[in-house]
């Protein structure tokens, strides 16, 4: 089972301010668009993303067939082999967004401790 590229998303109050401090230990903005309160930053192969007002706490993101710079992949495992996959474990889904026989589509789980994880395919 291949997860895809790994990000955090993290929920801030002020994304100017969190812009400049994540800034100042070396993170480098690469997208998204301030004016609608989301960055994306990165530093070498780590990457996270700033989202203000837009959901309560921090989620840990997988994205399935992307690598870690956001490159299509030729082969990855499919959110719907995923879904079916944590279903037969007796992962609980809290949310899922799954359109068509493949593309992009979402669903979220949570850990034992509450820890919020969205897989969210792109391609």
């Amino acid at each position: 089972m291949k997860l895809g590229a790994f990000s955090v998303s993290l929920a801030v109050s002020n994304i100017e301010a969190s812009k400049v401090f994540y800034q100042k230990v070396g993170f480098e903005v690469i997208g998204g668009d301030q004016t609608q309160h989301w960055l994306i930053l990165k530093n070498g192969e780590h990457t996270i993303g700033l989202f203000q007002g837009m959901f309560e706490g921090n989620i840990m993101t997988f994205n399935p067939g992307w690598d870690k710079d956001c490159k299509t992949l030729e082969s990855f495992t499919d959110i719907r082999e995923l879904l079916k996959e944590f279903e037969a474990q007796g992962v609980e889904i809290i949310q899922q967004s799954i359109s068509g026989e493949s593309g992009p589509s979402s669903f979220s789980i949570k850990d034992p401790d509450g820890n919020a994880i969205l897989i969210d395919q792109h391609v």
